[in-house]
């Protein structure tokens, strides 16, 4: 019978390797394929109590002018571009982690959302979409007239 070494950091590499393979897909966005070396912004969308939805995205350290916000066919497009700082020389860095390049998300919008009437300000790194709701979309409350 042939005798084999244990190594205990082979089995904690291969352990881990499965963890990773397990909870691949929990911390992505599984509903947009990105190709390496891009990223896109997070974004919250939620309704404010004023018959509104709000867009609320973090683009920290990008320039009002290199974002585009479109709306066509009741799709809102979120288009941008984070650039790298070039004042710093790339061998003055010793760790670059966050993601820098151009970036673009689209979200299908209710058709209750007017359109005509959406803004945006960006304020502090953070870009905050108003999307309000059309009247006709509010709810009506119909009398039940009683049959004699």
């Amino acid at each position: 019978m042939t005798m084999v070494r244990w190594d205990s950091s082979r089995d904690v590499a291969a352990y881990q390797e499965r963890m990773s393979r397990a909870l691949e897909g929990l911390y992505g966005r599984p509903q947009e394929e990105l190709a390496p070396g891009s990223w896109v912004p997070a974004v919250d969308i939620y309704s404010n109590g004023k018959r509104e939805l709000v867009l609320k995205a973090e683009l920290s350290d990008i320039n009002e002018k290199d974002i585009e916000l479109t709306i066509e066919d009741n799709t809102l497009t979120l288009r941008g571009e984070r650039k790298f700082d070039t004042e710093i020389a790339k061998e003055q860095f010793h760790r670059i982690e966050r993601s820098f390049g151009s970036f673009a998300r689209t979200f299908a919008l209710p058709p209750t959302v007017d359109t005509a009437k959406v803004s945006a300000e960006y304020k502090g790194g953070l870009l905050t979409v108003l999307l309000p709701l059309r009247e006709e979309a509010k709810a009506k409350q119909i009398k039940v007239q009683v049959a004699a």
